[in-house]
């Protein structure tokens, strides 16, 4: 039975499964064969076909500078493994009318996916053609009806080969409840670990929101490798079993990117390897696809009432000095921020920076405020003179979940939400010693946790609920904030 997110109501704790294999993030970063395998296994081992299919396909990526997917060695190693696809399927671009299914073909023969609403009527079948084997693959499920849920299945000569369920998007202006999670810094370590994962399943949202430092770990230039790590979240049985089941959308930071704090292009890098990084980056994930020629790979959507706006806070940046004019975001996507809030008709709009905000936390190592104050301080005097409604600011970097108020001088506050705390991986303490403006803060290590915002638009004032989710499904912190505290002048 699917679960509406409109059922929503408290949960048993879990059990927490634990590890077989416990790996630092240190090796995670090195990204060595034994470390990688160390991965794949460490919760569960991986039925026997999928897992040598991974470690024919890792051989192969390790191997050859320029292999890619549609490797001929690849594709042999699917068909060998009885594999029809190789990656998904991964949900994301959710609207009340539609949702885009991402998959990596092994195959160019028949796939099809076939949808049916709960009760197991109002049938489609979409034919699935792809091009060559191994070429990422969108697939735009049109027609349905706004919030009800649906089942779907993958069929490769009609057999089921993948199956997943999903709710589709209220229509903008419906009154009700809302869900949306996020979370960042889930690194190749957090992508294996069932247990936050079956948490953010269990409470159902209707989208997953994750900042960065994702899946791949510090592979810089070399792109075959970036692959291997994408074909490593792919073969991961909790990875499967989330995206299959809650549209994701995804932002980078700077290990997904090309290394730690690496920004911009960086010395000893080319133009030709931020265009070739930015470009393997769309081929594996979800994300809406931007009309324009934009060089970066930030994004927005409409989603029921939130507007998600995800930025690009390392490719984008026209100097990579500190304090120094669109050090953050370049020119282009400055612009563009400021135009889409300024367009925005949704009444809460969240906007995700894959580094803080707030200048708390390290002393404000690679935050806004050691990078570009002016346009943070662009971006806040606009929301606040155009009175821009329900801002909600999220982030990453900072292994840990916190929460910050962000005061100005007008006497308004922002809110900052982090939850770099997918991975479970340590980082600076959580609290910030004499931090009046801190909300709530936990260091990383072994806390592992996801942010959730509830949004309820059926009274006069809407307002938005902050919950911190344990991977055992504790409820550590629940912070509810109403549209007029969050909007300026009121």
């Amino acid at each position: 039975m699917i679960v509406s997110v409109l059922a929503f109501g408290p949960r048993a704790v879990a059990r927490v499964t634990a590890p077989l294999f416990k790996v630092s993030l240190k090796d995670a970063h090195k990204g060595t064969l034994e470390v990688d395998t160390q991965l794949l296994d460490s919760f569960k081992r991986l039925p026997e076909n999928i897992r040598s299919f991974y470690l024919k396909s890792r051989a192969v990526f390790d191997g050859s500078p320029t292999a890619d997917f549609s490797d001929p060695t690849i594709v042999k190693a699917a068909k060998t493994h009885d594999l029809p696809i190789m990656g998904g399927p991964m949900l994301g671009d959710l609207h009340s009318d539609s949702v885009t299914v991402w998959l990596r073909p092994a195959q160019v023969g028949a796939l099809s996916i076939k949808v049916t609403n709960e009760d197991g009527g109002a049938a489609q079948s979409i034919d699935v053609k792809p091009l060559k084997s191994g070429i990422d693959q969108r697939v735009r499920i049109g027609g349905l009806v706004p919030n009800t849920a649906y089942r779907y299945e993958v069929l490769a000569n009609g057999q089921n080969v993948a199956e997943g369920e999903f709710v589709t998007a209220p229509v903008d202006d419906a009154k009700g409840v809302f869900r949306v999670s996020f979370g960042s810094c889930c690194h190749k370590i957090g992508i294996h670990n069932p247990n936050l994962f079956t948490q953010i399943r269990m409470r159902a949202p209707h989208a997953m929101l994750i900042l960065g430092d994702s899946a791949v770990d510090d592979r810089e230039d070399q792109i075959n490798m970036h692959r291997a790590d994408y074909q490593l979240r792919d073969v991961s049985a909790p990875w499967r079993d989330l995206t299959a089941n809650i549209p994701v959308y995804a932002s980078w930071d700077d290990h997904d990117y090309f290394n730690n704090d690496l920004n911009g292009i960086p010395k000893r890098f080319s133009a030709a390897d931020r265009d070739a990084v930015r470009s393997v980056w769309r081929q594996n994930w979800n994300n809406p696809m931007a009309s324009d020629n934009r060089e970066g790979i930030y994004f927005n959507t409409r989603i029921g009432p939130t507007e998600v706006i995800m930025l690009d806070t390392r490719s984008c940046r026209d100097n990579i000095r500190r304090n120094q004019r669109h050090s953050y975001l370049g020119e282009q996507q400055m612009t563009w921020l400021k135009n889409t809030l300024q367009s925005s008709t949704a009444p809460f709009k969240i906007i995700s920076s894959g580094t803080m905000w707030s200048d708390y936390v390290s002393k404000a190592k690679d935050s806004w405020g050691s990078w570009d104050v002016e346009a943070r301080e662009e971006i806040f005097g606009l929301i606040e003179r155009e009175k821009i409604g329900g801002v909600l600011l999220i982030s990453g970097d900072r292994h840990g979940a916190r929460g910050f108020k962000i005061p100005r001088p007008s006497g308004f506050a922002f809110h900052e939400f982090e939850a770099a705390t997918l991975g479970g991986v340590s980082g600076p303490a959580g609290l910030v010693k004499n931090c009046p403006e801190q909300l709530f803060g936990y260091g990383g290590g072994d806390f592992i946790a996801c942010g959730e915002f509830t949004f309820d638009t059926s009274g006069k004032d809407p307002r938005v609920t902050f919950r911190l989710i344990d991977q055992s499904g504790i409820i550590k912190e629940e912070h509810t904030f109403t549209l007029q505290q969050l909007t300026p002048g009121i």
